[in-house]
């Protein structure tokens, strides 16, 4: 069974009684254990959508998902709560780490409500940090980094706590050129390294190529769907 299956996806949004935006429409796509995939098509393809019901941010109009044998799309309120605290990293265009927070406890934060111990919490943060080249940056906070440092302070949230998949809605956006491909490496050596799913979004030509399988979407339907050489 495939790691990931998104069956029929359609996501519709109305506004007021007569006027629908489609902006998923039956999607189907599976994805395996281990994949380093990119979601990528022009503004308001569908991409940030599909991230957002594959992560159970928003309800879906038709279809399921189900990622690892639990079935996203049947679970309730609080058990799809649970589900992305154990096993869905998020990565965000704006960060989205908290203010108040040392970078040190804004990547032990998901672990510390997952009840991981102290001592561990401590292990693994300073073991991620090394990854990514943040290691010195641990005492500091959110307003006191640059750019590029906080998306790798939310890239090491996003991973420290192991989850199944991580997804990434455009991570790169507010980047530099080679912030941004600095970046990618990180996320590929993660990839390879701690064998953890990630999907992400952009339209970033050199971004896309560091993707070892490339979907491409336009209006709510995927368009092409290949493995990169």
């Amino acid at each position: 069974m495939s790691f990931l299956k998104v069956e029929n996806l359609q996501k519709i949004y109305k506004e007021g009684s007569d006027i629908e935006t489609r902006a998923l429409d039956g999607v189907n796509l599976t994805i395996d254990e281990g994949e380093f995939v990119v979601l990528s098509g022009p503004s308001g393809s569908g991409k940030t959508t599909l991230l957002n019901l594959i992560g159970g941010l928003d309800s879906v109009s038709q279809g399921s998902v189900t990622l690892d044998e639990t079935t996203l799309t049947d679970l309730n309120e609080s058990q799809l709560s649970n589900e992305r605290l154990n096993d869905i990293g998020f990565v965000f265009q704006a960060y989205n780490l908290i203010p108040v927070l040392t970078t040190k406890e804004n990547i032990e934060y998901v672990m510390a409500l997952q009840g991981v111990s102290k001592a561990k919490r401590h292990e693994r943060v300073v073991e991620v940090a090394t990854i990514l080249g943040i290691e010195n940056l641990l005492d500091k906070r959110p307003d006191e980094m640059s750019g590029g440092q906080q998306q790798r302070v939310a890239v090491a949230r996003a991973v420290a706590s192991k989850p199944k998949l991580i997804l990434a809605d455009e991570p790169t956006a507010n980047l530099d050129s080679v912030t941004a491909e600095n970046l990618m490496n990180m996320m590929a050596k993660l990839n390879e390294d701690e064998k953890i799913t990630i999907i992400f979004s952009s339209h970033d030509p050199m971004v896309i190529s560091k993707a070892k399988r490339s979907v491409i979407l336009k209006d709510g339907k995927i368009f092409s769907n290949k493995l990169e050489a």
